[in-house]
């Protein structure tokens, strides 16, 4: 079984209800959640005119491939409702793979490990709660190594409404 790590993420609608929803049916879909981060709250990143997220970060197994399961992570998104039309806009659900296994690769529409995690203290907050060990295959450090190491300033708090 391969180990995928993702972000999941959203800033529209019931926010807490929609991470749950979308555990559920990546857990029915690509395999089992076996580990996942406390849901933390951050402003938005890139587009800042817009509502604050909710991120947490997933583990799963499965025995899908990279191309395999982006398929079945963008049929989940559009399910839930999510609909591509501005980047870095609002969305209902977003869900990145950042590390399948220690593979790199590089596609036109899938790159492994995800190209920006190092730069997001929302991705690697809650990845260093339950990966602080793991070591980025291309950048040969730990993830606590990178989040001391990230320049980013952007606040990211455990959430803790509903």
């Amino acid at each position: 079984m391969n180990k995928v790590f993702l972000l999941i993420g959203g800033n529209m609608g019931n926010r807490l209800q929609n991470l749950h929803q979308a555990i559920a049916l990546l857990s029915a879909t690509c395999g089992p959640v076996i580990q996942q981060s406390a849901v933390y709250e951050t402003a938005a990143w890139g587009k800042t005119d817009q509502a604050a997220f909710l991120n947490q970060a997933l583990l799963l197994t499965t025995s899908l491939t990279p191309q395999e399961l982006i398929t079945i992570i963008l049929s989940v998104e559009e399910e839930m409702g999510r609909r591509r039309m501005e980047k870095n806009g609002p969305r209902v659900i977003d869900i990145d793979i950042i590390f399948y296994n220690d593979l790199v690769m590089h596609e036109p529409h899938l790159t492994i490990p995800h190209p920006q995690l190092q730069n997001r203290r929302f991705v690697l907050v809650p990845l260093n709660e339950i990966a602080p060990d793991l070591i980025h295959p291309v950048f040969h450090k730990t993830i606590a190594r990178l989040l001391a190491e990230c320049r980013d300033d952007l606040g990211v708090e455990q959430f803790t409404g509903s």
